[in-house]
């Protein structure tokens, strides 16, 4: 964890920036009283030209202190925005019970009641939704299992369009059927994923084997 280092700096105040350029034009004034007064004139010609350079001074000091507290903002700024994406957690996996799902005559997304972990809250089982928190690149995996009496058409969607699927022709000769599939994706704030069985395709609902998870792998 990255921890901001606070530096202080001694500001100017208004107060003593009007006390020096008032000295200043103390000092300019007894300069021009010389051609008035010259048996009560000063060494003033040599107290100017310090003055000047001591003003040109001050006026760098102050640019470069201003400077240096606009760096120092942006730094804790970005601290601050590191803190915030290494404090984003989320992970979740949930499955899917119920036994025989399906067939359905359109297409449907799938409730996974199940939840086994849901770090951010951001599954919903009651609609079987998840929503990105944040900005990042996420992974999401699943997995089936079905009966061979049916064909088994299964898609992972990214805001209504289909990303990656798994599918298996009805077999006769086959008892059962176990598959899955994953994917890499970048998602905005707010992007939805889910899981949609297709129209007259069925799968079985098993907490163990029929499962749908995802994690978030770092923010953009």
């Amino acid at each position: 964890m990255t921890s901001a280092v606070q530096i202080k700096l001694p500001s100017v105040t208004e107060s003593t920036m009007k006390f020096i350029l008032l000295t200043a034009v103390l000092f300019c004034g007894l300069t021009s009283a010389q051609d008035v007064v010259a048996e009560d004139t000063v060494d003033t010609q040599s107290c100017f030209p310090d003055m000047c350079k001591f003003l040109k001074e001050f006026g760098a000091m102050t640019e470069k202190q201003s400077s240096m507290e606009a760096r120092l903002k942006e730094a804790e700024t970005q601290i601050t925005e590191l803190k915030k994406k290494d404090a984003t957690k989320v992970a979740f996996t949930v499955g899917l019970g119920g036994g025989q799902v399906g067939p359905f005559s359109t297409a449907t997304t799938l409730i996974y009641k199940t939840v086994k972990t849901n770090v951010g809250n951001a599954y919903n089982p009651v609609t079987g939704i998840f929503a990105a928190p944040v900005t990042g690149i996420y992974y999401f995996t699943f997995s089936y299992h079905a009966g061979g009496e049916h064909p088994v058409s299964l898609n992972l969607i990214k805001n209504n369009e289909v990303v990656v699927g798994v599918h298996d022709h009805r077999s006769s000769g086959d008892g059962a059927d176990n598959g899955g599939n994953s994917a890499f994706l970048q998602l905005q704030q707010g992007d939805q994923v889910y899981m949609q069985l297709v129209a007259n395709t069925h799968l079985y609902g098993h907490i163990a084997v029929t499962t749908f998870s995802g994690v978030l792998l770092y923010q953009l």
